[in-house]
Order: structure tokens, then sequence, then C-alpha cells
């Protein structure tokens, strides 16, 4: 997944927010495009006072699935708060963190660590 005026904001430096991003949302399309996932996933705290604008983010750019893997506490209540605004959890399902997986740098192989997250669908407007 590619967001080209992210990536443009990313090279010049402009804010998410002089874009009218949620910075929650630029920092998960970061993490995505560093671990190499093609859905953009959030693995920080999500806010809810947030999830209004994520969504909305999301559809700007046409985007009806992403993955939650933050482990924080208070994710059910977050889900919960996304199930309210016509999302939904779909499955389990593993991603890449953006980490490098040690074991494998070991056996001369690059590649990153393997994590479950929460698949989440967009419903409805």
């Amino acid at each position: 997944m590619r967001i080209e005026e992210l990536d443009k904001a990313a090279e010049i430096g402009t804010k998410y927010g002089e874009l009218g991003i949620n910075p929650t949302f630029g920092a998960a399309y970061f993490y995505s495009r560093t671990a190499g996932n093609r859905l953009i996933n959030f693995s920080e705290v999500i806010w809810d006072r947030d999830i209004d604008e994520i969504i909305a983010n999301c559809r700007r750019y046409g985007i009806k699935d992403f993955t939650i893997s933050s482990t924080f506490s208070g994710l059910l209540e977050t889900i919960a708060e996304f199930e309210k605004r016509g999302c939904h959890m779909v499955r389990l399902i593993e991603i890449n963190s953006n980490i490098d997986d040690w074991k494998a740098g070991l056996e001369g192989i690059q590649k990153k660590e393997v994590i479950p997250a929460l698949l989440m669908r967009i419903d409805r407007e």
C-alpha cells in the first residue's frame, strides 16, 4: 500500500496536521511501509479521540481493511468504539513487525519478525 501524498510530505518534512492527517494514522502508515505490510497497521495506542479521524483518513485514501497489532490495555474498548462507527473485527492474522527477526539474521536471512494482529474492516459510512 502506498499513499503518495504522505510519501511526498515525508520527503519535504511536512507535518501530518498540515495535510489534515491524524498523527496516529500517519505513524501507522509509515510503520506498515517499514514492515512491508500491504495493510496499514496500528501498533501503538489508539485514543478514542482519534478514531473518527482514523476512519475518515481511511476513507479518504480508499482503505477498507487495516490491522491493529497493539496490545495496549483498553484495546477491547477501542475495538468497541470502532464497531460503533461502522467497523468490525474480521479475524486474527499474522503480519510483519517493523523489527528485524534476529533469529533469521543469524542464518543470513533478512526478514521481519511476524506478529499477530486483528484484521479490521470498515463497513459503512
